[in-house]
């Protein structure tokens, strides 16, 4: 089995995990509004990707496990919620996690239909953050990616990390670790230290 497939049944099942308790936490809903945004967060980046690039059918239509997985998590965060939600930082580490895994997987599918590293990077991205957007539309929270924290930057850092060890002929395993890990590096100092980009500045008299 390849460790992009197991990555990429990691990371739906990480994000089918990170949306659920955003669910629960949010509205209380029933099992099917907790598993309906477990499955969003889960494959909304990843077929937009698809979609964008033309790739046909969508990942989690051609390949049931995708599925399964979002159940395991979901499952997963049912039979341990009392105590994962007990660990202040367990959202930020499933949604970590998956964006992580993500970024690197939708980089590499993009190369692999011929797009140029730029938009393959943009592609990675996508892939992270956008189940995410839409999850926290659902439940009615300001998306991560307009507010300060360092989150889709760190994700084309490691897009951006991915390319380059791939062009140098970089063993395509060890590549996936190295990138991924990078996202997760980043991610951590950022919220450890409080660090963001500088403000977009804005008109203060209009």
């Amino acid at each position: 089995m390849e460790i992009q497939y197991i990555f990429e049944l990691l990371g739906t099942g990480f994000f089918a995990i990170s949306g659920a308790l955003a669910a629960n936490d949010k509205a209380r809903p029933d099992w099917f509004g907790v598993t309906f945004i477990g499955f969003i967060t889960s494959i909304g980046g990843g077929s937009l990707r698809d979609i964008l690039l033309g790739s046909y059918p969508l990942v989690w239509v051609g390949n049931v496990h995708f599925i399964y997985a979002i159940f395991a998590g979901v499952a997963l965060a049912s039979l341990f919620f009392k105590y994962l939600i007990r660990l202040r930082r367990t959202f930020f580490l499933f949604d970590t996690l998956g964006i992580a895994m993500f970024t690197i997987l939708g980089t590499e599918k993009a190369l692999s239909l011929g797009t140029h590293p730029l938009v393959a990077a943009m592609m990675g991205m996508f892939t992270a953050v956008m189940g995410g957007v839409i999850r926290d539309v659902l439940t009615r929270e300001i998306p991560v990616i307009f507010l300060k924290e360092i989150y889709a930057t760190a994700c084309l850092a490691g897009a951006a990390l991915y390319i380059l060890l791939e062009k140098a002929g970089a063993d395509r395993n060890l590549n996936f670790f190295l990138s991924g890990g990078l996202i997760l590096l980043i991610r951590v100092i950022a919220v450890r230290y409080k660090l963001s980009l500088p403000q977009f500045l804005r008109d203060t008299n209009s």
